[in-house]
């Protein structure tokens, strides 16, 4: 894992760092500085580089001037069953769009997301960085066929929907204040007919433009952040479509759009955005290709 701020929200998360390695430029940034001087006290072991060795064991090609080893469970699909909104990833296999639907998950509340056989393992270096930390705040369940995980969670007293091109109900009809698992494909070819022909619904995000498709995860950041508008106003949809109300989420606290994760280390934070960074080797598994599509699609969910 690369960057302060990463290594700063897995600490107060209780992760496990292993050990953090620190490049002679961070021990004069007074950020990383911070962070490390923080984790030593933790009884973490810090190592101290040689210039140049951080330039090559970091996957990215500008490296933040410290990395940590930092352990990584899944949470059982246990976890799952008593929350009021699942996110599944079905086939997912860009890891930065896996990782920037944790985040949206997080951001809006959702209770879990589940990454179903076939997606990207969600300890790949560029979904840990596109989460922004939110992968150590959100269960994340790893495994299993997307089939049985549907039926699953129907059987636990989910709505299940999933995204459609066309013929969906318009997702601002649908009651998203009941219990909702929410099914999202791959970025190129979207749900299989062996998934979808198991869910309960299909919503549709129209679109007025001449784009045919939206990327998986702003399809999921505009459904999730549906679900909380409704569920902070305690109301269902305009049309009522979907079902009668159910458990809601507590409202949010004051919005921030900008992260310390989207800041360099020792950037004043006015300054826009940077990034974070890798961890653990990277898996098998590459990222999706484009494709086409409609509300999910071309990075289709």
């Amino acid at each position: 894992m690369e960057g302060p701020e990463l290594l700063s929200v897995a600490l107060e998360a209780g992760a496990v760092v292993e050990s953090v390695y620190v490049a002679p430029e961070g021990r004069t940034n007074p950020g990383v500085a911070a962070v490390v001087d923080r984790a030593f006290t933790s009884g973490i072991r810090v190592f101290d580089l040689e210039p140049g060795v951080i330039e090559r064991v970091a996957d990215t090609v500008s490296p933040q001037p410290v990395l940590a080893v930092v352990g990584f469970a899944p949470a059982p699909v246990e976890a799952v069953r008593d929350v009021s909104m699942v996110m599944v990833l079905v086939d997912v296999r860009d890891p930065g769009n896996a990782g920037t639907m944790i985040r949206t998950a997080d951001a809006a509340g959702v209770g879990a997301v589940i990454h179903c056989e076939g997606s990207v393992d969600p300890t790949n270096p560029k979904t840990v960085r596109a989460s922004a930390g939110s992968i150590f705040h959100v269960p994340v369940v790893a495994g299993g066929a997307a089939g049985d995980v549907v039926e699953l969670l129907k059987g636990w007293g989910f709505m299940t929907v999933g995204t459609a091109v066309r013929e969906g109900v318009d997702y601002a009809d649908y009651d998203w204040c009941q219990r909702v698992a929410l099914v999202f494909g791959n970025e190129a070819s979207g749900l299989g007919d062996d998934v979808l022909d198991r869910l309960d619904d299909r919503v549709t995000i129209p679109m007025v433009g001449h784009a045919e498709s939206l990327n998986v995860g702003v399809s999921a950041s505009v459904l999730c952040f549906e679900a909380l508008r409704q569920r902070r106003t305690g109301g269902g949809a305009a049309g009522g479509t979907g079902g009668s109300g159910g458990p809601t989420m507590a409202p949010a606290p004051p919005p921030s759009t900008l992260s310390g994760m989207d800041r360099p280390p020792g950037a004043p934070e006015e300054q826009a955005h940077a990034g974070a960074g890798p961890v653990l080797p990277e898996p098998p598994g590459g990222s999706g290709g484009p494709g086409p599509l409609g509300t999910t699609g071309g990075d289709r969910g």
